[in-house]
Protein backbone atom coordinates (compact mmCIF):
# COMPACT_ATOMS: atom_id res chain seq x y z
CA UNK A 1 0.00 0.00 0.00
CA UNK A 2 3.24 2.59 0.74
CA UNK A 3 4.43 1.99 -2.82
CA UNK A 4 1.05 2.39 -4.26
CA UNK A 5 0.29 5.53 -2.40
CA UNK A 6 3.90 6.72 -3.11
CA UNK A 7 3.55 6.01 -6.73
CA UNK A 8 0.26 8.07 -7.03
CA UNK A 9 0.99 11.09 -5.40
CA UNK A 10 3.89 11.62 -8.31
CA UNK A 11 -0.19 11.34 -10.35
CA UNK A 12 -1.60 13.79 -7.89
CA UNK A 13 -3.05 14.72 -4.29
CA UNK A 14 -6.73 14.09 -5.26
CA UNK A 15 -6.24 10.91 -6.57
CA UNK A 16 -3.98 9.94 -4.09
CA UNK A 17 -6.55 11.06 -1.20
CA UNK A 18 -9.40 9.67 -3.28
CA UNK A 19 -7.16 6.43 -3.33
CA UNK A 20 -6.63 6.26 0.60
CA UNK A 21 -10.12 6.95 1.77
CA UNK A 22 -11.27 3.98 -0.61
CA UNK A 23 -8.95 1.42 0.44
CA UNK A 24 -8.06 2.20 4.34
CA UNK A 25 -10.09 3.71 7.46
CA UNK A 26 -7.48 6.44 8.26
CA UNK A 27 -9.69 9.04 6.72
CA UNK A 28 -12.36 7.88 8.45
CA UNK A 29 -10.53 7.80 11.81
CA UNK A 30 -9.17 11.16 11.60
CA UNK A 31 -11.72 13.12 10.52
CA UNK A 32 -15.07 12.95 12.31
CA UNK A 33 -17.23 14.13 9.88
CA UNK A 34 -17.32 14.11 6.31
CA UNK A 35 -17.76 17.27 5.20
CA UNK A 36 -14.11 18.36 6.07
CA UNK A 37 -12.48 15.52 3.96
CA UNK A 38 -14.37 16.33 1.01
CA UNK A 39 -13.58 20.05 1.13
CA UNK A 40 -10.20 19.06 1.74
CA UNK A 41 -10.40 17.05 -1.42
CA UNK A 42 -12.01 19.84 -3.64
CA UNK A 43 -9.62 22.57 -2.14
CA UNK A 44 -6.79 21.62 0.19
CA UNK A 45 -5.91 18.49 -1.06
CA UNK A 46 -1.59 18.80 0.23
CA UNK A 47 -2.90 19.92 3.52
CA UNK A 48 -5.26 17.18 3.52
CA UNK A 49 -3.19 14.53 2.64
CA UNK A 50 -0.36 15.83 5.48
CA UNK A 51 -2.82 16.01 7.90
CA UNK A 52 -3.27 12.23 7.40
CA UNK A 53 0.31 11.32 7.30
CA UNK A 54 0.66 13.42 10.52
CA UNK A 55 -2.59 12.11 12.08
CA UNK A 56 -2.14 9.21 14.74
CA UNK A 57 -4.32 7.21 16.00
CA UNK A 58 -3.67 7.61 19.90
CA UNK A 59 -2.83 11.50 19.94
CA UNK A 60 -3.86 13.17 16.21
CA UNK A 61 -1.63 15.05 15.23
CA UNK A 62 1.28 16.67 17.23
CA UNK A 63 4.03 18.37 17.66
CA UNK A 64 6.77 17.84 14.67
CA UNK A 65 3.46 16.91 12.97
CA UNK A 66 2.18 20.64 12.58
CA UNK A 67 4.88 21.60 10.99
CA UNK A 68 4.03 18.54 7.93
CA UNK A 69 0.51 20.42 8.20
CA UNK A 70 1.94 23.50 7.56
CA UNK A 71 4.15 22.59 4.39
CA UNK A 72 0.98 20.65 3.29
CA UNK A 73 -0.66 24.40 3.04
CA UNK A 74 2.32 25.77 1.83
CA UNK A 75 2.18 23.80 -1.35
CA UNK A 76 -1.63 24.27 -1.66
CA UNK A 77 -0.54 27.38 -1.58
CA UNK A 78 1.96 27.32 -4.00
CA UNK A 79 0.05 25.51 -6.85
CA UNK A 80 -2.72 27.97 -6.14
CA UNK A 81 -0.61 30.91 -7.01
CA UNK A 82 1.88 29.14 -9.61
CA UNK A 83 -1.50 28.96 -11.58
CA UNK A 84 -2.89 32.20 -11.26
CA UNK A 85 0.53 33.61 -12.30
CA UNK A 86 0.86 31.10 -15.09
CA UNK A 87 -2.94 32.36 -16.30
CA UNK A 88 -1.63 36.01 -15.91
CA UNK A 89 1.54 35.39 -18.07
CA UNK A 90 -0.52 33.48 -20.71
CA UNK A 91 -2.66 36.16 -21.56
CA UNK A 92 -0.60 39.10 -21.66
Amino acid sequence: MCCLVLFAGLIGPRFVLLLWWILGDTVDAAFSSLLLPLLGLLFLPWTTLAYLVAWGPMNGVSGIGWLLVALGLFADLATYSSKAARERYASA
